[in-house]
């Protein structure tokens, strides 16, 4: 039976931390820029914690039969003059979410986003925000099937130190 639980990351600083590292090496699959997690995991995890505690953030603990299973994590981005939508409200972003292995294809992540998107509709939110690697296509699959839309890309370009090459990111 699968128990979806609001924790804090304070609290599971361990459980968290190994699951965000899940994550983490999933991206790097991804994504070979990514930077190793031993290299960013206290400043990463000082960031959670504190918009966690500064931004009204919320993190679901997914549990089947009392054991760890999934995490998702979001909070909220007030609104500011840099702002060109006509949404002038504020906004959930929902920064990082993972199920271990043995547990996915369970539908465990699409309740624990049900579940996060309940939360601040709740709180009046009315705009949620996700990113997505370009070539992860089973999110931006789970986001369509959502109704997220694709709204910006992001283009980035690498520097070499020199600053006369680039480097190739995929």
């Amino acid at each position: 039976m699968l128990t979806i639980t609001p924790i804090r990351i304070r609290e599971h600083y361990t459980l968290i931390s190994s699951m965000m590292e899940g994550l983490h090496n999933n991206e790097h699959s991804l994504f070979s820029k990514t930077a190793s997690w031993q290299s960013i995991e206290a400043d990463y995890m000082q960031h959670v914690i504190s918009t966690q505690d500064e931004c009204d953030g919320t993190c679901l603990m997914a549990y089947m039969a009392e054991k760890p299973a999934g995490f998702i994590f979001g909070y909220v981005e007030e609104a500011d003059e840099s702002r060109i939508e006509d949404y002038t409200g504020n906004t959930l972003y929902v920064s990082d979410g993972y199920v271990v292995p043995e547990f996915r294809r369970q539908g465990i992540y699409r309740q624990l986003n049900d579940v996060m998107e309940k939360t601040y509709i709740a709180k009046g939110i009315r705009r949620l925000v996700r990113y997505t690697l370009s070539n992860n296509l089973r999110m931006q699959q789970f986001l369509s099937s959502q109704k997220y839309e694709p709204v910006r890309l992001v283009y980035e370009k690498w520097l070499t130190p020199d600053g006369q090459g680039t480097y190739d990111l995929f």
